[in-house]
């Protein structure tokens, strides 16, 4: 059986896509061309997401549509809120199946280069000054993603900690109340701040985060690799590897919509 190509689009992960996607009528005055295919669209997207091409390059003859038509459908989509929605109900269902390990939560950060600007850029500390974003992760026990964020360069990484928390959805998919807090948050030194830690455990949870000045071997990443897991993840979509865009919500955008397609392959691996 051939292998599925990174931008094809499986029957179930449509089935949850396709009701959360804003209906535009036509005018039936001006009709104008027909609209082209969500899911092909959407396959386009993907196609721009997993081999980092131009959007002006993306391949006509595949049926994606043009470049400018994909980056449209993908601004419009992220303003409608169709990420998060996905990202819930993912979450729901690995809930359910007994796959989120809620008594402990990693987060980190990683850099990208921004070439072109743009908002949420600032000069990296870790790459001579030169404009750069940073993608924010927080996970659960087994590595799940479970909310995204992105900042410029320059922003110290203790003060998405609790944004961070904040973003995290409230996961459904068992009787009784939604899940939305860790028992425990692991976190290397550069979270390392008094004042975060009373904050942490104000939402009831339990901190535990290195201190800068002590010796390397606190043993933290025995737990804490998984955040560093999920970074690699994400920077295995070619296109978050560098900033390209200028508009910080369209990087937004491919950002969530990868955590999507990561929870979806850990859905379809209960299958």
């Amino acid at each position: 059986m051939a292998r599925p190509k990174p931008w094809e689009i499986d029957d179930d992960l449509w089935a949850l896509i396709e009701p959360l996607l804003p209906v535009v009528e036509r005018r039936p005055d001006h009709p104008g061309r027909k609209r082209l295919d969500d899911r092909k669209v959407l396959q386009g997207i993907l196609f721009v997401l997993s081999t980092d091409i131009q959007w002006e390059w993306l391949p006509q003859e595949l049926g994606f549509g043009s470049g400018m038509t994909c980056w449209r459908r993908l601004r419009d989509w992220n303003e409608a809120g169709v990420w998060p929605r996905l990202q819930e109900i993912l979450l729901a269902k690995l809930r359910g199946a007994d796959q989120l390990d809620f008594s402990r939560a990693s987060v980190d950060s990683s850099h990208v280069r921004a070439l072109r600007g743009g908002p949420k850029t600032g000069p990296s500390p870790v790459d001579r000054a030169r404009p750069g974003s940073k993608h924010h992760l927080i996970c659960d026990g087994r590595g799940t993603p479970l909310a995204v964020s992105l900042t410029g360069g320059n922003r110290n990484d203790v003060t998405q900690l609790m944004p961070l928390l904040r973003a995290v959805p409230a996961v459904r998919g068992r009787r009784g109340r939604p899940r939305y807090r860790p028992r425990r948050l692991y976190a290397d030194r550069g979270y390392d701040h008094d004042t975060h830690r009373r904050q942490v455990r104000t939402l009831g949870i339990t901190p535990v985060i290195a201190r800068r000045g002590q010796v390397h071997g606190s043993g933290l990443g025995v737990h804490r690799w998984v955040a560093e897991r999920g970074l690699s993840w994400l920077h295995g979509f070619r296109h978050l590897r560098i900033r390209w865009e200028r508009r910080d919500d369209i990087h937004d955008a491919f950002l969530q919509l990868a955590v999507c397609l990561i929870l979806h392959r850990r859905v379809r691996a209960l299958c």
